[in-house]
């Protein structure tokens, strides 16, 4: 599976995990089409958003201006989580590249002004993570 399929795939568990109270194992399984295996990227990045949500949540709280995190739909909190989660913990991936499919992610799943709020928050992040 390309990672781009696999963030899509991510998205669509992290969201379902959002909403009720179910494991990433169960969302994982519940994203797949029937046939399809999962892959290491997709489950590192559903386990890695959940693992370290609170620490996310911080981070993205520290960014979000006249915005708290419960405000946001749940598409773009959910998109924000996984590229934070991406940003700070996966190395192997430049943090432009995070914040591009993030952007990407946007403009498929969110509304028409999602995508430049998820890339004004990400651009924050980015730039924290730097210092």
């Amino acid at each position: 599976m390309k990672r781009s399929k696999a963030r899509e795939k991510a998205l669509q568990a992290v969201f379902q995990m959002d909403l009720s109270d179910i494991s990433a194992e169960e969302a994982i399984i519940n994203v797949l089409e029937d046939g399809e295996k999962t892959d290491d990227f997709l489950q590192d990045v559903v386990n890695g958003t959940k693992e370290h949500q609170a620490e996310i949540d911080t981070i993205l709280k520290n960014h979000l201006e006249k915005w708290s995190l419960d405000r946001l739909g749940t598409i773009d909190r959910t998109i924000l989580r996984i590229a934070t989660y991406e940003m700070k913990y996966v190395e192997d991936i430049p943090l432009n590249v995070s914040m591009n499919e993030a952007i990407e992610l946007a403009k498929v799943f969110g509304d028409d002004k999602s995508s430049s709020f998820i890339n004004a928050v990400l651009s924050k992040v980015k730039t924290s993570l730097e210092k």
